[in-house]
């Protein structure tokens, strides 16, 4: 079996400016073992696919003990490096979300601004790149460079002013690129010049998001981000194709 450290080197070098790694968001043992049977190097889970994969909801209505189980369950069925979306960090000290993965199998993690079990507030710039640095700290103390994609909400919440929003996520990231992170993620469908501004702006490798039936890699890769991922909208398309297919047995439907 590869080593975590062998994982973790390898998720790091994935992540290129311009010729970025697709990590399909997963959310069970099988939605991985479909994305590497399709040809994939490395994955990560999505909190929110996953929380409706355990009958939870999203802004961390599970708890971290029992994403983690899911967590378990991907990276023994699927021997890639895994990265997790934490949430907020669902209340826990940087220690214990670093060596809960670790034990889990995953070797890099996804950490937002917004404090969902603090009614949804945003932690201030410095108290974010503050989560990070701990993170990082934690995680060299195991030993284990854990991959850590910064995030910030400010543009997919529409914080503040329009006219300086991009301007202050940036600074956000740009705390967080200092602290510790390997990649930075302003969440959001960007339009193709606020993309190539961010990643020209950033000094780390930037996380696009994309919809896994519509979205265009070689234009995000021109655009210069470094990563893809989906979100919950791979598990979403797959809900609606289900939804067509099983309509045609209920009864009481037929046409």
């Amino acid at each position: 079996m590869t080593s975590l450290t062998e994982l973790a080197t390898t998720l790091k070098s994935l992540h290129r400016k311009g010729d970025p790694v697709v990590l399909p968001t997963t959310w069970d043992a099988w939605s991985a073992n479909t994305a590497v049977a399709a040809g994939f190097v490395a994955l990560t889970v999505g909190s929110h696919p996953m929380a409706d994969s355990i009958g939870r909801s999203d802004g961390e209505g599970m708890s971290f003990e029992e994403a983690m189980t899911r967590v378990a369950q991907i990276t023994a069925a699927a021997q890639v490096p895994v990265s997790v979306d934490i949430e907020s960090g669902y209340g826990q000290l940087a220690q214990r979300l670093i060596d809960g993965l670790l034990e889990a199998g995953a070797v890099g993690l996804n950490i937002e601004d917004t404090v969902h079990s603090e009614d949804g507030r945003l932690r201030e710039p410095q108290e974010h790149a503050d989560v990070i640095a701990a993170l990082r700290a934690a995680s060299d103390a195991a030993g284990v460079h854990v991959v850590i994609n910064a995030r910030t909400d400010v543009i997919l919440k529409k914080v503040g002013d329009e006219a300086d929003r991009v301007d202050r996520a940036i600074a956000r990231l740009r705390l967080c690129a200092d602290a510790g992170a390997d990649s930075l993620y302003p969440v959001g469908f960007h339009d193709d010049a606020t993309l190539r501004r961010l990643t020209d702006e950033l000094p780390l490798p930037v996380n696009a998001i994309a919809h896994p039936a519509t979205g265009d890699l070689a234009e995000l890769a021109a655009a210069g981000a470094g990563r893809i991922s989906f979100g919950p909208l791979w598990q979403a398309a797959l809900t609606e194709r289900s939804n067509e297919m099983l309509a045609r047995w209920v009864k009481g439907s037929e046409q």
